[in-house]
This record gives C-alpha cells, sequence and structure tokens, in this order.
C-alpha cells in the first residue's frame, strides 16, 4: 500500500487538477465529493466533512457530519477527464466513512460492512479471494438523449463485427480499466443484443468491490463519450436473457487455497463444502442484497441460464452454485451465479463471506451436487431432492432477510434497517403502481 506522502508526490508529478473522494450509499450508488488538488494532504491529514443527512440511509438531519477519509490504495487518475489536451486532470481516492461524533468507522457505510465480513474471516484464517463477471447492456438514445431501450446492436454470444458493433466501446473501456491498475481477462459479447460482458483478475475481497464500483462508473463514461447508453440494469428487456454478475469464490490461508483438495473428486475441501452449505442455507436471505430491485426477479425466471435452484452442480447453469471446471491449488473456486450488477458491490460480497464462515464455523454438511438438468425437473421430483427456489420476488426476498440472524448481523443493524425500510417502500411503491403490461392485457378487455 503506498503512503499518503507517495501519493502526494504522484498528484504533483501526474499535474492532478482535482481530487474526487468516493463513497457509496447503502443501496451501492456512487457518490463523491470534488476537492482541488492543493487540499489533498488535509484530506490525509484531517478528512473531508460532509453532511451525511443527505446521502440515502446514512443519518438523521441531527447526526448528520460526517468525515471522509481516503484510502491512497484506491489512487487512479480518471482516463476519460484526462485524455483531451484542454482537459482538466482528475484523479479518484475511495474513502472510508467515519462518524466525527465517535471517531470510529461509521456503521453505516457500507465499504466498513465488507472490512468487518474481512476481519472475520482473518480472525478464522482466512482470505477471501473473488472474481465478479458483470454484465451490462448498451442502448441508443433518443433525440432527446435520453436512453431507450434499442440496442445499440444485434450481436449474439461471442459475436465478431458486424453484428458487434460495440467491440470499440468495449475496447475503450478496456482500455481505460488499463490505465486505472485494473488487469482484464477477457471481454465479449453476450447472449442478448446489444449486451456485453467484461471479466477482470480476481483479487481479495475488498478491492474486488472497488474494482466492481469503479467498473461501472468507467463502463457508463465510456458509453457517455460514444454517444450512447449503458446501464447495469438487470432485466431491462422482457424475453431476453438478463445481465448477472457471476461471482467466484475461494478462501486462502496460511498453506494457500484452503478450497482444493487434490484428492477430492471436484478438487473441493471440507472447508470448500462447508462454505458452499453455508451459501446454500443462507441462499434466501443473500438474494434481498444480491438481487436488489424489484427488476431483478424479473432475471431469475426459469429459460434464460439464470439460476432460480437452491443446489449446486459441476456440470451444468441450471443450480445456484457451480463448480467451475479449472482445478489446482489456485483454481479450485465456486461460483455464485445469481448476483446481478445493481447491487451494493461491498454489502454483496459481505453477505457471500459471511453466510460461508457460517458454514464453516457451523461445520454444515454441503448436500449432493445436482447433475442433471433442474429445470427438467418436475416439482415432485425438486421436493423429493431437497431442492428449494430462491424468492421469486423482493417482497419474499425481504421477509427471508428478515427471518436470517446470520446475514442481518453481517449488515449490522443500522444498513438492515435502513436497506429494509427502503426496499420495502420501493416494492410497496412497485405493487401499487399499473404497468403497460396491464394497460395492454386489461384495458379495452373489461
Amino acid at each position: 500500500m503506498p503512503t499518503n506522502d507517495e501519493i502526494l508526490s504522484l498528484i504533483e508529478e501526474e499535474g492532478v487538477d482535482f481530487l474526487r473522494l468516493q463513497f457509496t450509499d447503502i443501496l451501492g450508488t456512487v457518490k463523491n465529493v470534488s476537492i482541488p488538488a492543493h487540499q489533498a494532504a488535509k484530506a490525509f491529514e484531517e478528512g473531508i466533512y460532509f453532511d451525511g443527512s443527505s446521502i440515502e440511509g446514512f443519518v438523521r438531519i441531527q447526526e448528520s457530519d460526517m468525515r471522509l477519509n481516503p484510502d491512497p490504495d484506491t489512487f487512479a487518475i480518471l482516463p476519460w477527464r484526462s485524455r483531451r489536451e484542454d482537459s482538466t486532470v482528475s484523479a479518484r481516492l475511495i474513502c472510508d466513512v467515519i462518524n466525527t461524533s465517535t471517531g470510529k468507522p461509521f456503521e453505516g457505510d457500507p465499504r466498513h460492512v465488507l472490512k468487518r465480513a474481512i476481519a472475520r474471516a482473518e480472525d478464522m484464517g482466512y482470505e477471501m479471494n473473488a472474481g465478479p463477471e458483470p454484465e451490462f447492456f448498451v442502448f441508443e438514445k433518443d433525440e432527446k438523449g435520453r436512453a431507450t431501450t434499442e440496442t445499440h446492436d444485434h450481436g449474439g454470444y461471442f459475436d465478431l463485427g458486424p453484428k458487434d458493433l460495440a467491440q470499440e466501446i468495449r475496447a475503450e473501456i478496456i482500455y481505460m480499466l488499463e490505465a486505472m491498475g485494473f488487469e482484464v481477462e477477457a471481454s465479449h459479447h453476450e447472449v442478448a443484443p446489444g449486451q456485453h460482458e467484461i471479466d477482470f483478475k480476481y483479487a481479495d475481497a475488498l478491492t474486488t468491490a472497488d474494482n466492481i464500483a469503479t467498473f461501472r462508473s468507467v463502463v457508463r463514461a465510456v458509453a457517455e463519450l460514444h454517444g450512447v447508453h449503458a446501464t447495469f440494469m438487470p432485466k431491462p428487456i422482457s424475453g431476453i436473457n438478463g445481465s448477472g454478475m457471476h461471482t467466484h469464490i475461494s478462501l486462502f490461508g496460511e498453506d494457500g487455497n484452503a478450497f482444493h483438495e487434490e484428492s477430492d473428486e471436484f478438487g473441493l475441501s471440507e472447508t470448500a463444502y462447508q462454505f458452499l452449505a453455508g451459501v446454500l442455507e443462507h441462499a434466501p436471505a443473500i438474494t434481498a442484497i444480491c438481487n436488489p430491485t424489484v427488476n431483478s426477479y424479473k432475471r431469475l425466471v426459469p429459460g434464460y441460464e439464470a439460476p432460480i435452484y437452491v443446489a449446486w452442480s459441476d456440470v451444468n447453469r441450471s443450480a445456484l452454485v457451480r463448480k467451475p471446471a479449472a482445478r489446482g491449488p489456485n483454481a479450485s473456486r465456486i461460483e455464485l451465479r445469481s448476483p446481478d450488477p445493481s447491487c451494493n458491490p461491498y454489502l454483496a460480497l459481505a453477505v457471500m463471506l459471511h453466510a460461508g464462515l457460517d458454514g464453516i464455523e457451523k461445520g454444515l454438511n454441503c448436500p449432493d451436487p445436482v447433475r442433471e438438468n433442474i429445470y427438467e425437473f418436475t416439482e415432485q421430483d425438486r421436493i423429493d431432492r431437497g431442492i428449494e427456489t430462491l424468492p421469486s420476488t423482493l417482497g419474499q426476498a425481504l421477509t427471508a432477510l428478515n427471518a436470517d440472524d446470520v446475514i442481518l448481523d453481517a449488515l449490522g443493524p443500522h444498513i438492515a434497517s435502513k436497506f429494509t425500510e427502503a426496499k420495502t417502500h420501493e416494492y410497496t411503491d412497485f405493487l401499487a403502481s399499473v404497468s403497460q403490461w396491464e394497460l395492454d392485457r386489461y384495458l379495452e378487455t373489461f
């Protein structure tokens, strides 16, 4: 990790004009305050104060003073703001939020929630590594500059140009990411028209969460530069695949990958099976955090490669958790397939980690893998195999969350309360709204 003095020297060397101090609210929206670069030393020494009462789910107005403490390890030049000669040079620092009345980390800061989960893992002798696969859509804009649902191209999975019209956009996104320190592993057109995926290398949990937040900002910024709109909405168009964020997970200890066991049929250790069992045990509650919008549940339906069944497998993608084929001392891992890219990455990784650690602490037994296509099972087949389904609505997911003490404890009382309050309001609004589907179906029929 670079020191504060090293970052101050780099700011001067790179001719940085402004620093954007970033953090996320409870819903995962990136917020920032911009300061002149000459204020950088003050930011490191004293922090930057802001009004927390204006941020979703933070504090009441009488408790409004919050402080941002920049993390020097997250310093990066914003390449899309400094690529023109006449542009000012801006850099970003991701910050931890401090409660000024106590001087301690703010319990409503999602980054702090993940840090607590990481500390729990460290106490047990583990470090979590995670590798996300975020998908997104690129849409055209109308004559007023507003986003439409007209896809930027009509390509399909792994298509080349001329069907894949976004190769240049993806290439520029990759350039921007690499300029900010990412190691991009692959990019390609996804199954649906206008849908894309860019995969970057796994890292420790905190770095991965920071990277997801950064990735979403870079994708949107580059799309705007090309006059189109990029969205991480899970299911923007009915009848085609939605966007997921499959997440690969492993734990490392003193002896290396704690998930690896060479002699096992699947290359997984007892620790891995217990972790997997914990994820399956808490899957319904996890869903409220990893699939946090009303729209998320339009993706979690049969027929579009999205998992809805609480099971694991090594050979098919209808299960919630997949064991990737790659195996070896560093490759053994599990892949949770339910999360979507609208989630708050800090909260999502925190609940995944707590769920798995709970499985290890309790020594939970992992069920056998389901190697058949679960989509072809009858309801009785699933009952006989003990295969449950994920919540089918945000309301059901919130009910599961409120019944799961382990996941509530992972979030902490403040975020658990504020998140549930915000999402219950969202779901209630949805239930009371009248959709175009209803108008088309009923207006002239009755």
